[in-house]
């Protein structure tokens, strides 16, 4: 079946194909999911709010980012292969990704000055705002997550995480894809578009979330699918994130 199909790594058709359950009190549903994603929120602030006050404090949160980057791309992996582990490593990537989340903010905000606390509540606003909009969207039926629609997502996710990953290759031999990460009319759209396709990410969370409800998946994949969300609720933050930064410089 092709109905399953996510642009989310996380959340995709054989995870649920591979946890197909019958008893009906052990499987998943959407309030669960629901607060289990508030649960990994409440974990991502808990650490975002410590990486921030430590720069406040005067400290390097160089270390935390790393930290917060590589133990959540290691934990992330892990989840996806292994996905009955979710209710023990989601909580973990959380706090990872808090790490993370709470310095690269202090980073913008101290390579901006005082136009960044502005530039990271806009972020953090209009990531929320997004989220809110595109589940109403999916609610309501406004965008339909059609077979192609997930295909040309997927496609275009998979096409941005390649050019990140030859983006990164290439800073380590110390050369940059001009124009791309400045800010430029074309590093703008490139943002804008990157944003768009986070953004459109969230229909096909939901509908995956949704579908996994109605196919019985067993009670651990709430965890997983909760995860999963906040995969691309990070990405959409960060895409926020280099955009106003963008818009801001060119002030």
């Amino acid at each position: 079946m092709a109905i399953f199909k996510s642009g989310n790594p996380a959340l995709s058709e054989k995870r649920f194909e591979q946890s197909m359950v019958v008893d009906q009190d052990q499987t998943m549903t959407a309030r669960g999911t629901l607060n289990k994603f508030g649960f990994l929120f409440l974990m991502v602030m808990a650490t975002a709010v410590f990486s921030w006050n430590s720069f406040f404090g005067g400290k390097d949160v160089t270390s935390y980012m790393w930290i917060g980057a590589i133990g959540g791309l290691i934990t992330a992996l892990v989840i996806i292969f292994k996905q009955t582990w979710a209710p023990y490593l989601a909580p973990a990537y959380a706090l990872f990704e808090g790490l993370f989340v709470g310095s690269i903010s202090a980073i913008y905000q101290n390579a901006f000055g005082a136009a960044a606390p502005s530039i990271i509540m806009q972020a953090v606003l209009l990531t929320f705002g997004t989220v809110i909009a595109m589940y109403l969207l999916f609610t309501f039926r406004i965008i339909k997550a059609t077979e192609k629609f997930k295909s040309v997502i997927f496609m275009a996710t998979a096409g941005i995480a390649v050019f990140y990953l030859i983006s990164m290759v290439l800073r380590m031999f110390g050369m940059n894809i001009p124009f791309i990460h400045e800010g430029s009319l074309i590093g703008i759209g490139f943002s804008v578009f990157v944003v768009a396709i986070a953004a459109l990410n969230l229909i096909l969370d939901f509908d995956m979330i949704e579908k996994g409800t109605e196919m019985g998946a067993p009670k651990y994949m709430e965890w997983y699918c909760a995860f999963g969300l906040l995969v691309t609720i990070v990405w959409l933050y960060l895409e926020m994130l280099r955009l106003l930064s963008k818009l801001s410089s060119r002030d």
